[in-house]
């Protein structure tokens, strides 16, 4: 169980900023947290930010890998394992495209579309490094509901682009 209120879409979507300000600032990627809730319990089952472990890795991928080493399954194998309620707060819409050659956030969450089914997303992407995001498309074409949660971008924006340099 936690503090947030089921469906408190706005302090889920606080506790991802807070999760986000976690990620060191760099110039060539966005500092993005994630919470992963199941809606049944309210219980929150993963956190992530991106750059928490080791790699090149994203927020959602960070909660994704947390869970499989949790329950000792390869992330591909998630699926298997977690409940068919869940909900992913991310501040930035996820990644339809990775410039590394990493598996793209939504294709992560598209093998979980039995589980996750409504991602909160509290910004979509700026087409700063991948120009035409297609991530909210892509998920909703799966079944996936993306739900915007309104009043954060400006705090959004000015965490994911610390380190950036700006014009």
């Amino acid at each position: 169980m936690t503090d947030i209120q089921p469906a408190d879409h706005k302090g889920y979507m606080q506790l991802a900023l807070e999760q986000a300000k976690k990620s060191p600032p760099k110039p060539t990627n966005y500092r993005v947290g994630a919470v992963i809730v199941d809606t049944a319990s309210n219980e929150i089952l993963a956190t992530g930010y991106t750059l928490e472990l080791p790699g090149n890795t994203h927020a959602e991928q960070c909660c994704l890998l947390k869970l499989a080493e949790k329950h000792g399954v390869s992330e591909e194998n998630l699926g298997d394992v977690l409940p068919t309620n869940l909900a992913l707060y991310t501040t930035v819409e996820p990644c339809s495209k990775r410039l590394s050659g990493n598996l793209p956030c939504v294709e992560r969450v598209k093998r979980l579309a039995g589980c996750i089914k409504t991602v909160h997303v509290g910004i979509l992407e700026p087409e700063t490094f991948v120009a035409e995001n297609t991530g909210k498309k892509s998920l909703q074409d799966a079944g996936i509901q993306v739900v915007a949660v309104e009043g954060f971008e400006k705090d959004i924006l000015e965490v994911a682009t610390a380190g950036h340099i700006k014009s």
